[in-house]
Order: C-alpha cells, then structure tokens, then sequence
C-alpha cells in the first residue's frame, strides 16, 4: 500500500486528495477544495493576476502542511486550462516549486481529458463493449473523452468553461437573453469541432464530472446541502437535467447564492456551467436519436486519476518534509 497526495489546480478551484492505493483502487484520507479563481481574467488579459496568484500560494502553503503531516510517499501537482493560457506561468510554477517541492505540471489538454476519464472510470467503470463519454466541465475548459473499458479511444480539450463563459458572455445579472444566445451558439461551435476528433454519435452512455455538473445535479435533486453520496452516481433524465440547467441558468446570483448546497465560489460562474451542461446534453440527445438521455454525474474524476498515476511514479515527487 502506498500513500499519494494529488493536487488539481484548474481555473476556478485548487482540489487536494491524499489517498491509500491498494490493488489498484482509492481510500480517501484527505479529500479537500479551495475555490482559489486562478484563471481570473486570463481569458482576457493573458495572463495570472497577482491577486490569484497569492490566493493560489496560500491554499499551497495549507496543502503543504497537511501533506507533510499525513506522510505522502508521492506527490503529483497537476495544472489545467488557465496556466496552459498564461503568459507568466513560469511565476506560477516557481512559486507552486518552493511551497511544496515538488514540480508542478502543466499537462495538455489531451492528457488532461485521460486523466479525467481514469478518475470517472474508477468508480463509474464501462460494462464491456459500452462506449462511455466523460465530460469534464471546468473553469476554462471542458475535456471530451470517450472510452471503454479497453481504455480511451478519442479525447479533446476544448476552451469553453463556466468563469471563460462567465467573463466572456453572462456579465447581467440576470444574464440577457442576447447574452445566452451569444453563449449557447458559442458551445454549439466548440461541440461541432468535437465532433471532429470524438465520435460522439457512438457514445452509450454520458458522464459528467467536476463542480458545475455535481452542483447542477444536486439542484436537480433539490438536497438540503452539497451531499457527495447522494450526488455521486445519480442519473437525471434529459428533460430533468435540462429543466435544472435552465434554472440555474436564468436566477439571480443573489437566489444562487441562497442554495443551501451552493459553494460560494461557484455563485456567479455556475450559470454558465449549466449553459454549457444544458448544450451538451441536448447535442448527445440529438446525435443518438434519444438513446442517450440525460447524464451520470461523478464525484471521482482528475483528481482521481492524478493520484492514480502518482502511485505509478513512486518515488518520482516527494512530499515537503518526507
């Protein structure tokens, strides 16, 4: 048995999993998120702000000391979309390398689209011969893999995310009917290029995984509070994850933020997490012809499969302190 710890730095959140791997599965120690908005601005400026940068450091500094306190064999410190984009992620990376020691990877978006589906598929694993698609909707990009349980058979990372979507598109509060169209034809032109490199009339079964898809599942659900258990393999019908995307979509942020299963972080940037939810639901229903309705929503996902592969790489990265 091994002790990892997995740190996912994406667009709008910092997540770290201290696990136990064991025949090739999870225990969870640690898991924990920060909602650190890393990507602040990036889509329009090029760049990591100072602001998010400090608030990114500070959650490193916390995670560093838990690592070290729970004795991590292997570290792997993976970073997506909004560092792929940023012209200064070299400070990004120096400042991650002194915190923790260990090299902070920013991966491509292919990789990140594997890893995503080795974390769903963990848990969520396809029945034989069933070709699963894993979406990964994130802050500044969202991850198509489609796999079996042979593996991955196609991937694309596309940059559309819900804080990119939120700056570039839904700036009303309420956000515009103008402004949704605008949004809405946006993913249909991201969805079409997929279609380039994923077969997506193939798929049998959607997946979504990452904080806008489990937060538009729990509002379907109508929780008293975020529950992972109830959240983490709950299937919605088509015309109910649809219905919870609209009205996700169309509140204030004020009504957002009264949820009781609504994560701070997530109050201004989640409508346009469920515009995007809502368009690629409805573009699998069209495709198949209604054989997929609906989606599977996943609390295991990159973070899984970046702790998956750290317990490939012992003793590549070490924890601060180990």
């Amino acid at each position: 048995m091994a002790r990892v710890g997995a740190i996912d730095c994406g667009t709008n959140s910092i997540r770290l999993l201290i696990a136990d791997v064991q025949d090739g599965g999870l225990s969870d120690v640690v898991r924990e998120m920060k909602i650190v908005r890393l990507g602040q601005g990036v889509d329009a400026t090029g760049a990591l702000a100072p602001e998010a940068l400090e608030r990114t450091f500070a959650a490193a500094e916390d995670y560093a000391v838990q690592l070290r306190s729970q004795r991590v064999e292997s570290l792997r410190f993976v970073a997506t979309s909004a560092t792929r984009d940023a012209a200064n992620r070299q400070v990004f990376v120096d400042g991650i390398r002194d915190r923790l020691g260990a090299e902070p990877e920013v991966i491509s978006g292919r990789e990140e689209a594997e890893l995503s589906f080795t974390g769903a598929a963990s848990v969520l694993a396809p029945t034989p011969g069933e070709r699963v698609l894993v979406v990964d909707l994130g802050g500044g990009s969202t991850e198509f893999v489609l796999g079996t349980a042979d593996g991955v058979l196609a991937a694309l990372s596309t940059d559309m995310g819900c804080v990119r979507f939120t700056e570039r598109y839904l700036r009303s509060d309420p956000p515009t009917a103008a402004e949704i169209a605008e949004a809405v034809a946006d993913a249909e032109q991201h969805l079409a290029r997929a279609l380039d490199e994923v077969p997506l009339a193939d798929v049998d079964r959607l997946v979504g995984v990452a904080g806008s898809v489990t937060t538009i599942t729990a509002h379907a659900l109508q929780l008293d509070q975020y529950r992972p258990e109830a959240i983490h393999g709950a299937r919605l019908e088509g015309d109910r994850l649809d219905a919870a995307c609209t009205s996700l979509l169309e509140m204030t942020r004020q009504q957002r933020a009264a949820l009781p299963y609504m994560h701070p972080g997530r109050v201004d940037v989640i409508g346009a997490g469920a515009l995007i939810w809502r368009t690629v639901s409805r573009r699998l229903a069209a495709l198949t012809a209604g054989r997929v309705d609906g989606a599977t929503a996943s609390e295991h996902d990159i973070l899984d499969g970046i702790a998956l592969s750290a317990a490939t790489r012992l003793p590549t990265h070490r924890a601060p302190g180990t």
